[in-house]
């Protein structure tokens, strides 16, 4: 890795502005304080700041040079609906929400690359910072664009990272290409005549139902996709009953389609829909399907790839540059952004390997601060790269 003394003197600082951010976690759509703190800073820094766009967002601008050309550089404001179990002296200090993704590390990356770009960033257009409100299952991303965000501030390619337990630390992962999944949730209801246990023959079994579905719908997968084209479905919740004696006249089954194939929404819909009613038929009850269509898939456009590996080899060396891996299943909502530019794209940062609990999402995730100075780095070569001085 290359030195660079200008971002090895503020990783101390940076560093502070994660475990402060990290002690105050907010969820989505209410990140008040943590919007507060990085519009505080961006405005210390010498940025035009805006929180009028979106709900808690904040964004902000930086021209160097004549040109009319523009990026987005983007960063999560949310935490999540988690008790923390790390110990550590930073701990979040709200009871049942944490920074268990690394929102608060992005948060400080995105933070150190503008304050070094606004003193003596070498560039010729404009850098658009973006901070966005509820990254997680609300769809922050989304409801910015819908607020106007990219009509009051148009940009020609946006990026962003993600701190990836179980990558290799100190290497960047960017690809062309889905890099993420796209997912869509869903929820039946299997509806019948509820019975006391001792005389189910008056009554109908949602449960029957409930059981017989999510044991074949496991074929949408194995029998109904094109092996080569990726899918996972998983049932996540039942509910259903209250009392040990008496057979439910309701039962919920809830789950999530994922994919890269947008197409696979519109089919995943209609089978679930068909083995939702068949078994409700077959135990002589109903069901009513819930679908909702969420986070498209992350697909980074060549040129943006190209880009992004390019600021990474400058940054960790080409060596520690992967371009081949496997994609992931997850989703994440910068996708919206992506497929709304149309230009840019999503690189993971490693953050090496981690055990039961202390990967993303997890209670004991602890986010590697090591990581922080690769990306302040990683920000300011995509800058040098997308907008260079005279280009």
């Amino acid at each position: 890795m290359q030195e660079n003394d200008r971002v090895t003197a503020i990783v101390p600082e940076a560093i502070g502005w994660r475990r402060h951010i990290h002690a105050n976690p907010e969820l989505g759509f209410a990140e008040h304080e943590t919007a507060a703190f990085v519009a505080g800073k961006l405005r210390e820094f010498g940025l035009a700041v805006h929180t009028d766009i979106s709900v808690t967002a904040v964004v902000a601008t930086l021209t160097r040079g004549t040109s009319r050309r523009s990026i987005a550089l983007r960063a999560e404001l949310d935490a999540l609906p988690i008790k923390e179990a790390a110990k550590v002296e930073y701990a979040s200090r709200k009871d049942g929400v944490m920074h268990a993704c690394g929102h608060d590390g992005h948060m400080a990356m995105l933070l150190g690359a503008a304050r070094l770009l606004a003193e003596s960033g070498s560039f010729d257009g404009t850098v658009v910072f973006v901070f966005q409100p509820a990254e997680e299952v609300l769809g922050g991303g989304k409801k910015m664009i819908e607020d106007g965000l990219l009509a009051r501030f148009p940009v020609e390619q946006v990026f962003a990272v993600h701190n990836w337990p179980g990558f290799p630390e100190g290497h960047v992962g960017v690809r062309a290409g889905p890099q993420m999944a796209a997912v869509d949730d869903f929820e039946i209801a299997f509806r019948g005549n509820g019975c006391h246990a001792a005389m189910p023959h008056l009554g109908d079994d949602p449960l029957l139902a409930a059981a017989s579905f999510v044991t074949a719908i496991q074929r949408l997968v194995s029998r109904s996709v094109d092996p080569l084209s990726p899918a996972v479905l998983s049932v996540t919740q039942i509910h259903g009953g209250r009392f040990n004696n008496f057979v439910p006249g309701e039962v919920k089954v809830e789950g999530t389609c994922r994919f890269y194939d947008r197409a696979l929404s519109d089919h995943c819909a209609a089978e679930i829909e068909r083995v939702a009613q068949a078994c409700a038929a077959m135990h002589g009850a109903s069901a009513a399907l819930t679908y909702k269509r969420g986070y498209p898939p992350v697909v980074n456009s060549p040129d943006g790839a190209a880009l992004a590996v390019q600021a990474a080899a400058d940054t960790v060396g080409a060596d520690r540059v992967l371009t081949e891996f496997q994609p992931s299943m997850g989703c994440e909502d910068f996708a919206y952004l992506l497929q709304a530019v149309g230009n840019g794209a999503y690189a993971w940062i490693g953050a090496g390997d981690v055990g039961p609990g202390e990967g993303l999402h997890g209670d004991r995730f602890v986010f590697n601060d090591a990581v922080i100075p690769i990306g302040i780095r990683f920000f300011l070569n995509v800058v040098e790269r997308a907008l260079p001085p005279g280009g």
